[in-house]
């Protein structure tokens, strides 16, 4: 009997830890009121029956009007036969608040059983009252916000939309932070057609917004608004020069008073109404200044911001045919993703893979922060002592504004002889590097003989002759071309403009080679460039002063049909938008390069027909 009795003992105290490990006190209060306003102070109990609860007497800013008042509430389910419950106590205070400021709503205590639970804190911000609220009368409500639209105008003060920069002078690859947010003091009906402006020169990565985001009170200019953030970008600027962004637009439906009352049960009652509005943001031009060219490291990585570097190696001393692993590990924050793989330089006869890249970084106001990690991996195939010499990072130091290299230390590598070489001959790296050696027998010369006649003779003959004929012609052609290009050279606009195939070419063939590779963000680099560059040549304007509309101006001054416009623009926005996208098929990098060198091809006939 006394062993039943230990064992329901032991059962009951397991069943109460279980239950406790489902107990939550949780605080729940809004984020922002205003001075002379009343706010709901709540604790949640969930989980259990409590009692006792202990909460300051005093809390900083507040004064406490009445608390606790208890409510509880209890739900059970039935799904699939499996019965759940679940029962919340809350706690509620009722506050007033007499200061401007910041304060922290203290924790509360509260007993369950025979353990006291403890609450969590909570921030809450007090705003100065609205500039353009009436005098209250005693024992009335503070109003947090004031409006003064009609029907027929909703004043623009009353709602607008703001594009607020993290910054507007930064260097070039520096982030910068834009926020819209939509302010308003009125009630919202309904949400019409929301479109954000192209970030066009810019890299963008959107923040994740909550789904079920709250509006919430903010003062400014003197008013208090209700606020939600609907758009966050973060940006990389891709040149250097004044960029403008353009405005935003959004499409509101509002309630507003209609300047008629009625009479009701509870007193006279303004009739309300819907009253759309369209918002735009007012367009922000952002100062973006190139990477100074003074101490720019030739290895420069293409980093801007502030980032440490971390080398390893798998391991020093190991044997033939073994695979050895070098990690990088690039951590900071900044433009992680658009940082070049730093070169390491292996002993030729090392057997090389491509670099493993591992990102793994969120986006904060200041770029994106986290790890790029790049492993290589390599294969001694001969035994020896191997030296892989300093690998180097550099990157522009935002905090300092220079350039810093750090670098990891040189690695030896101690390689011993592989057991297991040469025991399968037919697939033996060595065997086949010794076979290759040793194949120094050369063939006997096979075919027909020819013959020469002893009475002739090299000087005086046609062969003789043309050895001085040749180079003199040569001379005068080369001295012809020579004086045209001298003359050629001086007018800059025109070696530009002739030059500028040559260099789209050169990019091409480049992101070419990235296209093969399946390396996206290097391949749609290069295209843009080889575009910007080629556009920028052919019209003699700089490439930081180039946007769609000057391209499409000047392209119709050169007699360019709206057909190839439209091909150069669509090329430009497909490659903004395709280099950062999540994911992008070889399929369509393919049809990207085709349709670019389509348009270089085209454009060079038109301008020759011209001609």
């Amino acid at each position: 009997m006394k062993k039943y009795l230990i064992l329901l003992t032991l059962l009951l105290i397991s069943i109460s830890n279980i239950c406790a490990d489902n107990i939550t006190f949780v605080i729940s209060a809004p984020a922002s009121t205003v001075k002379g306003a009343q706010i709901q102070l709540q604790y949640v109990l969930k989980g259990g029956e409590g009692r006792e609860i202990h909460v300051p007497d005093e809390i900083k800013g507040f004064d406490v009007l009445y608390g606790p008042s208890v409510s509880q509430m209890y739900s059970s389910s039935n799904i699939n036969g499996k019965v759940t419950s679940e029962s919340n106590i809350t706690y509620t205070y009722l506050l007033l608040a007499k200061e401007e400021g910041t304060f922290t709503l203290p924790s509360a205590s509260v007993k369950v059983g025979g353990s006291n639970y403890k609450s969590n804190t909570a921030q809450i911000k007090v705003l100065p009252p609205d500039k353009n609220a009436q005098p209250q009368q005693p024992g009335q409500q503070v109003k947090p916000t004031t409006s003064s639209s009609t029907a027929g105008n909703v004043n623009p003060n009353d709602a607008f939309v703001r594009a607020i920069f993290s910054k507007t002078k930064v260097k070039e690859q520096e982030a910068v932070t834009v926020t819209f947010r939509f302010y308003t003091v009125l009630n919202i009906r309904d949400v019409g057609k929301i479109q954000f402006p192209e970030f066009e020169g810019f890299m963008t990565e959107d923040f994740e917004l909550p789904a079920n985001r709250q509006m919430a009170l903010e003062h400014y200019n003197g008013r208090n608004y209700y606020t939600v953030d609907v758009k966050k970008t973060l940006l990389f600027p891709q040149r250097s020069g004044k960029m403008t962004i353009p405005s935003g637009t959004m499409e509101i439906v509002f309630e507003v008073a209609s300047g008629k009352k009625v009479q009701t049960f509870f007193g006279t009652q303004e009739v309300m109404t819907e009253a759309k509005k369209t918002l735009k943001t007012t367009p922000v031009t952002v100062d973006v200044s190139a990477l100074p060219i003074q101490n720019k490291p030739a290895n420069f990585s293409g980093g801007v911001g502030d980032f440490s570097f971390k080398p390893s190696i798998s391991a020093e001393k190991i044997k033939a045919n073994d695979a050895v692993t070098i990690k990088l590990d690039i951590t900071g924050t900044g433009n992680l993703k658009l940082i070049k793989n730093p070169e390491v330089k292996f002993p030729k006869d090392f057997e090389t893979y491509d670099p493993n890249v591992k990102n793994d970084f969120k986006l904060t106001e200041n770029g994106l922060s986290g790890t790029k990690s790049i492993e290589y991996m390599f294969i001694p195939r001969y035994p020896g002592k191997f030296t892989i010499p300093a690998i180097e990072f550099s990157y522009f130091d935002t905090r300092s504004g220079s350039y810093k290299t750090v670098s990891s230390p040189s690695y030896t590598l101690d390689v011993d002889k592989d057991p297991n070489a040469g025991k399968n001959v037919s697939t033996s790296y060595s065997s086949q590097r010794e076979l290759e050696m040793e194949q120094d027998i050369r063939y006997l010369k096979t075919g027909d003989y020819s013959f020469t006649d002893p009475q002739s003779f090299f000087v005086g003959s046609l062969t003789y002759l043309l050895w001085y004929l040749i180079p003199l012609v040569l001379f005068i052609a080369f001295t012809i071309i020579y004086r045209k290009q001298i003359k050629a050279n001086a007018d800059i606009a025109m070696m530009r403009t002739r030059k500028a195939n040559k260099v789209a070419t050169k990019r091409l063939k480049l992101a070419k080679k990235y296209l093969q590779m399946q390396q996206k963000d290097s391949f749609y680099e290069e295209i843009l460039r080889a575009v910007w560059g080629y556009l920028s040549d052919k019209l003699t304007i700089p490439v930081a002063d180039l946007n769609r509309e000057n391209i499409e101006i000047e392209l119709l001054k050169y007699g360019v049909g709206d057909d190839l416009i439209s091909q150069f623009i669509n090329i430009l926005d497909t490659g903004e938008f395709a280099r950062y996208a999540p994911s992008e098929s070889g399929h369509a990098m393919d049809d990207l390069y085709n349709n670019t060198v389509d348009a270089i091809g085209k454009m060079e006939s038109t301008i020759k027909k011209i001609k």
